[in-house]
């Protein structure tokens, strides 16, 4: 008969296979990523009799080993789409031995369906989809015992022996029954793993849509003041306050956001709460064992110069599949010269009076660094811009006039104050190297402010008026 399709079976194969790499690779690249991150795989014996023993040892062991891929773009959603198809494959096959093609092609697709949402979920482990597919093998291999009796019984079998080792399926606080796509904070994991990864490029080209989220705004300026063009850059994104520069390490903020929160204080040279959040964002992870962040802990010791420390985290890394690299060229006493030369840069930037650190002090912790070294270009940067945020002007001219900058907002938050001290002459406008048009430019904010959002003039009168 004309339009019949010829087994179904492969060509309901081949689309799953192909839906669920292309979701994994280009709608949702990220999630697997931000997986990878946060567990770990160790080339050690020990390490992995000590780790994978007791009930579920299989899964974890697998689980983690197929997880650390997801660190390489392509090879992550091929993994992920090879277990789904997995799971619809024997599913069906399972199915065909006590019903027709068509109900056995819909039951295997709702159990793909089913298994390929959970694989969207934020804190899902790819441990529960390995876990879903191999007990469908066990079942599937009960049922081709030629004896009908003998099915049940090795089925039995079977499911006793997996519940020892591959463990449970289900875990309410890693594996949830049902779960759906989050597109959006999809790009926000993506900019946070692009800021470790410090591409700060692809940072800037991830933030071209605002996504109206503080978390986003952090990783753009952070990308663009590492570029050199934070001042110019601020306002063509949204702004909300303070913690679009510097978040604040606390425990009203999710642990998404605490973990994000060192990145940029490990940029502008304070270690302390660079490694604050690095040890929160250990305790997120699901094993206490994130692969980024032994990263993070590691280069913060190194550039401390705490050496038997950085040497604890870099043994571990070293004994990875794609850290192992960078960990031992790094190892004190096997650095080279580029390397020595780094630490030694960041060393320069260390704050050399010690005081109590804390994220909720965040222009004393600028100025101190700014102290210890005056060239450290990103704290000063960093402290105009937050005094800018924060609305405070005098604090802002104050740090404006030891190193004037021809920013434009820096002049048009300087053209505010001056104006609030009722100073708009030639001779102050001289002195700060603004251009008298500039006076004009801002009378035609007053009477249309919706046709200047990308000054700081708009971010000013919207932020006072809110007060």
């Amino acid at each position: 008969m004309k339009g019949k399709v010829k087994h179904p079976g492969y060509v309901a194969t081949a689309l799953a296979f192909l839906a669920a790499y292309g979701f994994f690779q280009f709608a949702y690249p990220y999630h697997l990523v931000r997986r990878e991150q946060m567990t770990l795989f160790v080339y050690d014996w020990d390490y992995i009799v000590q780790t994978y023993r007791g009930e579920g040892w299989a899964a974890r062991f697998f689980s983690d080993f197929l997880e650390q891929f997801f660190h390489l773009p392509v090879v992550g959603p091929l993994v992920v789409a090879l277990l789904l198809t997995g799971i619809g494959v024997v599913t069906y096959r399972i199915c065909r031995h006590f019903l027709g093609q068509w109900p056995s092609l819909g039951i295997a697709a709702a159990f793909y369906a089913w298994s390929f949402l959970r694989e969207t979920g934020n804190l899902y482990i790819t441990r529960y989809t390995v876990v879903m597919l191999a007990y469908l093998a066990l079942v599937l291999l009960a049922l081709q015992f030629r004896r009908v009796w003998l099915r049940p019984v090795a089925a039995v079998a079977l499911l006793a022996a997996g519940a020892w080792f591959l463990g449970s399926p289900f875990h309410q606080y890693y594996g949830k029954a049902w779960d759906t796509p989050r597109l959006s904070y999809d790009r926000v994991i993506g900019l946070d793993a692009e800021v470790a990864r410090e591409r700060w490029d692809k940072v800037i080209r991830l933030s071209k849509k605002d996504l109206y989220m503080t978390e986003a705004s952090y990783c753009y300026n952070l990308a663009h003041a590492m570029k050199g063009d934070l001042s110019q850059a601020l306002f063509a994104h949204s702004q909300n306050g303070t913690a679009g520069l510097l978040i604040r390490i606390s425990t009203s903020r999710s642990a998404f956001s605490n973990c994000m929160a060192g990145e940029a204080w490990f940029q502008v040279g304070d270690m302390t709460i660079a490694e604050q959040g690095a040890i929160i964002a250990l305790q997120a992870s699901p094993k206490h064992t994130g692969a980024r962040y032994l990263v993070r802990l590691a280069r913060v010791n190194l550039a401390s110069g705490e050496d038997a420390a950085a040497q604890k985290y870099l043994d571990l890394l070293s004994k990875t599949l794609f850290y192992g690299k960078w960990a031992r060229s790094v190892m004190p006493g096997r650095q080279d010269d580029a390397t020595r030369a780094s630490l030694a840069q960041a060393r320069a930037s260390l704050a050399k009076r010690d005081f109590v650190h804390h994220s909720d002090t965040p222009r004393d912790i600028l100025t101190n660094l700014l102290a210890a070294n005056p060239a450290n270009r990103l704290a000063r940067e960093y402290l105009r811009c937050y005094d800018l945020m924060n609305l405070d002007l005098d604090h802002f001219m104050e740090d404006y006039t030891q190193s004037p900058d021809p920013s434009p907002v820096y002049h048009q938050a300087a053209l505010i104050w001056l104006s609030l001290q009722d100073r708009l002459t030639e001779t102050d406008l001289a002195r700060y190297g603004i251009a008298a048009e500039e006076i004009d430019r801002m009378g035609r904010f007053f009477k249309n402010p919706s046709r200047y959002k990308n000054t700081y003039w708009y971010y000013y009168l919207q932020a006072t008026e809110a007060e």
